[in-house]
This record gives C-alpha cells, sequence and structure tokens, in this order.
C-alpha cells in the first residue's frame, strides 16, 4: 500500500479500531497523528474547521505514547487517537478564543475536565475547533477567523456552535471531537454534516471551568442548559468517548454519581417491543418537506426494521424559544457582557450584541423559570407512557453561509432562528437526545433524526442509536469532497 493510500485509510477509520490498532502496535501513534495533521493541512484552506491547530504538541505527545507502547507501559483506552476540541472549551496553554476579539490572545491556565479526562485516556488533542461568537448561534462564522464550511457542500454551513467539530469529523480529520451543547450545539453540526452526535443527560459529563477572566467573567453562561458530548462517525465512537468523559466531578456541583451501566455494553442488544413516540414538528413548527421526507422515512425503520411500537404524538407545549433565551441571558453576567459589547461595538456578533442590549426584566426571567417547570412537567407526563421520542433533528437541510437561519420555511415567514425547534427544548428539560443520520436530500445533503430518552435513560437512547446505524448504515458514505481532493 502506498503511503498516501496509507493515510487516507488512517483518515477514514473509526476511533474504536484506531485505539485497537494502536494498542495492538500494528500501527503508531506518530503515523496516526502525521497522516492526521497533513490531512488537516490540505482540507484546512477549503473548510476552516480549526482555528488553532496544535501540530507540534500532538506530535510530541505521539512520540511519547509512541515511547510508552514500545516499553511495555501501561497505555490509555484512547492511546494515540487523535481529537479536536471546540474552541469554547478550556485548554491548558492553548488559547481558547470563542470566535470573539476580546479573547484572540486569551490562553487558559488548566483543562476544561473533559480535556483532561481526554488526555489521561491518552487521546491526542490536535487543535481547537472554529466556533460562532461565545457559541451563541447555530452556525460557524463569527468575527476572528474565516466561516467554517460544511464538508458536503461547501457553499452551505456546517451547523453551529460545535461547527469546526462537525467539518473536521466529517472529513476524517480525527475520528471524533468534543463539542458543547446549550440549545443543540452538539445535534446541529451533526445533522448537518452526517454524525452521531449525542448530549447524555444533564450532569452525566461534568462542567468546568468555563471561562476564567476577570474582566468578562460571566461570558461562560448557559449553566443550566449545557452539554458537552461527542461528535464522531459512529455510534461506538460516541459511546467510547463517553466512557471516558463522563462520571462525576466535585468542580461540578450538578454532575451526576457514576452511571450504572458500561456506556458500551449498553450498545448491544435489539429494541423491539420498544413503544416510540413520532412528533413531526412539536404540533406547530415549520419544516422544510425534505425533512419530513427523509426523517419519516427513517421513523418507519424503527417499526418496520427494528420491531418498535411508533405512535405520533407531540408533548403539547407551546413554543419556548423566548423563555430558552431568557434563561440564557439570566444565567450570564449581564453586566460584564454589556461592556463588552460597548467595548467590542461592531466587532461583536450583530445579533449577540442586540440580545445583551435588549432591556430584560425580571419578570421575563422569572416566567422563563415557570415555561421551563410546564415544559418538564409536560414531557414527564408525555414519556411515561412512551421509551422514546423521534423527533426531526433540525426543520431544514443545511443552509448557505453567512446568515443566522432561512426566514422561510414550507412557505411560512418565520424568525431566523425558527429551524432550531427541535433542539434546544431538550436542554430545557435535560433529558439525554442523539442525532443520527436520518438520510439525505436528492443533492446529497445530510438530515439528521433526534432520539430522545426519559429522564436519565441513556442507556436506551445509545441502543436505539447503533440499532438504527445497524438497519441504517451510514458510515461508508463520505462527502464527495475528499475523492476530489485525493482523500
Amino acid at each position: 500500500m502506498s503511503t498516501t493510500a496509507r493515510a487516507n485509510e488512517i483518515g477514514r477509520m473509526d476511533a474504536v479500531r484506531l485505539a485497537d490498532e494502536i494498542r495492538a502496535r500494528r500501527l503508531s501513534p506518530v503515523e496516526v497523528i502525521d497522516a492526521t495533521l497533513d490531512r488537516m493541512e490540505r482540507l484546512e484552506p477549503v473548510l476552516h474547521a480549526f482555528c488553532t491547530p496544535t501540530p507540534e504538541a500532538a506530535r510530541e505527545e505521539a512520540r511519547r505514547i509512541e515511547a510508552d507502547l514500545a516499553a511495555g507501559r501501561e497505555v490509555g483506552p484512547l492511546a494515540g487517537v487523535p481529537v479536536g476540541i471546540k474552541d469554547l472549551v478550556a485548554t491548558k496553554g492553548v488559547r481558547t478564543v470563542m470566535g470573539s476579539w476580546a479573547y484572540r490572545d486569551f490562553v487558559p491556565d488548566e483543562d476544561d475536565v473533559v480535556v483532561e479526562r481526554l488526555k489521561a485516556a491518552g487521546a491526542i488533542v490536535i487543535g481547537k475547533t472554529n466556533v460562532p461568537e461565545f457559541g451563541y448561534s447555530g452556525v460557524g462564522h463569527n468575527p476572528v477567523f474565516e466561516t467554517t464550511v460544511n464538508p458536503w457542500d461547501t457553499s452551505k454551513t456546517s451547523g453551529g456552535s460545535s461547527a469546526g467539530s462537525g467539518a473536521a469529523v466529517a472529513a476524517g480529520v480525527g475520528p471524533f471531537a468534543i463539542g458543547s451543547d446549550g440549545g443543540g450545539s452538539v445535534r446541529i453540526p451533526s445533522s448537518f454534516c452526517g454524525l452521531f452526535g449525542m448530549k447524555a443527560s444533564w450532569g452525566r459529563v461534568p462542567l468546568y471551568p468555563g471561562v476564567k477572566d476577570e474582566r468578562y467573567p460571566g461570558v461562560s453562561s448557559w449553566e443550566s442548559l449545557e452539554h458537552i458530548g461527542p461528535m464522531s462517525r459512529t455510534v461506538a465512537d460516541g459511546a467510547l468517548m463517553l466512557s471516558v468523559i463522563a462520571g462525576p466531578d466535585d468542580r461540578d456541583r450538578s454532575s451526576l454519581p457514576a452511571a450504572d451501566f458500561d456506556w458500551m455494553g449498553v450498545l448491544e442488544g435489539d429494541i423491539r417491543g420498544l413503544r416510540v413516540a413520532y412528533s413531526p414538528d412539536w404540533g406547530y413548527a415549520a419544516v422544510d418537506p425534505r425533512v419530513r421526507e427523509v426523517v419519516g422515512r427513517a421513523v418507519e425503520v424503527f417499526e418496520r426494521d427494528l420491531g418498535c411500537e411508533v405512535v405520533e404524538a407531540s408533548p403539547g407545549w407551546e413554543d419556548p424559544f423566548g423563555a430558552f433565551w431568557a434563561i440564557v441571558i439570566n444565567e450570564s453576567d449581564l453586566v460584564g457582557m454589556r461592556r463588552l459589547a460597548d467595548e467590542l461595538g461592531d466587532r461583536m456578533t450583530p445579533h449577540l450584541r442586540e440580545v445583551l442590549q435588549a432591556e430584560w426584566t425580571a419578570e421575563q426571567f422569572t416566567d422563563a423559570v415557570m415555561t421551563r417547570k410546564a415544559v418538564y412537567n409536560k414531557m414527564w407526563r408525555f414519556m411515561r407512557g412512551y421509551d422514546l421520542l423521534l423527533t426531526p433533528t433540525l426543520a431544514v437541510p443545511p443552509f448557505e453561509t453567512g446568515i443566522q437561519g432561512p426566514t422561510e420555511i414550507d412557505g411560512r415567514e418565520v424568525d431566523q432562528f425558527a429551524w432550531l425547534a427541535f433542539t434546544f427544548p431538550m436542554n430545557m428539560t435535560g433529558q439525554p437526545a442523539a442525532t443520527v443520520p436520518a438520510g439525505f436530500t436528492d443533492d446529497g445533503l445530510p438530515i439528521g433524526l433526534q432520539i430522545i430518552g426519559r429522564h436519565l435513560d441513556d442507556p436506551t437512547v445509545l441502543r436505539a442509536a447503533a440499532a438504527f446505524e445497524a438497519a441504517a448504515p451510514w458510515r461508508d458514505r463520505w462527502p464527495a469532497l475528499l475523492e476530489e481532493m485525493g482523500l
């Protein structure tokens, strides 16, 4: 096999196989990192997935792991496996810009818990992946870096806010990456990029430190909404990452006790006999007909091939988007963020500046809390009748870069964020939710299916995702861009 063919083979390997091959010394971690960094270098001028690559540190770590393997020393379960880290997640000694001019030179003095755990497991950080400013968007542009684009169609957005993580993994620049999800930001780019992405139950994966900067202490908001999770090309890779990053930590007062299940073990078995609800539109959302068609076919797989009982039904709440934004703002340092908006002026993303400068009232914040309680109460009552709830992940296929979202869906005039209707309510409830590739539009754009579980029932979500992957596999379908570039 030629060197190029070998490198391309590495780029298309999943994390489970890479870890096995490296541990068995059939693959060198140095060879893996060299192949990954070469792939990154070739794709970055097109995709702009990484805002801060870390090639020198990655190569140094690969050499260290290779020496440990040669000496017979114990290595972690992810030894030598490359991983991208979203640029909202702190990395010690590596700048964390968060898409903002205010942080263009900010270098954290400690790792986020998940980065700490990935490193301890032997994963090799290859760089920071691009985000919209402070994550306040479902797309991938910010005032500092080039706009991240979608490998399936480079005129389209990869989604956000884990924009670079989605584009990188879809193009094989590492088998998985860290995303964070305060309103859908793992599931959105995973859906747009044809990936598996999961936010486990709120508290499964601890959050710390966020951003520590004396000037603007409140930019790390979304506390009661935020999840950190995997974005990967296979369900097993996502479960493997969760097995490493999940578990309690005293630095996060909301972290849950250790799971009473094995993250990889729950992938085994079928889901025959499960009672499954399908809501195509929550009863109110505008949904693109292409999404309805593709997701509808995917839902049929659950009944026809997987043996589930599928019922079309919705939990019955009214659109809680206004309450969602009020919760985000209520959990921010509004004084500090407004000062930041004043300092940056036109260098801050317009819709972010607008939401910060709005006249928020105490009544809006308390109403938001009550709306959240009402949404959750409707949800737990609804889920007592079902094992799973299926929805589209997003209301539209990937759209062009440079906008926050379409203002018309299926002939209806909508708000520019209306396409996110299916993701953010699950951040308000904290339930486990994953997206899997449901299929593709006629012009080859990925569409996602969201799989939602009962409170704390991560195992059933993962098992259902794995069962769907086996019944309707997607792992061997890659963006045409890669073939065009000889990758």
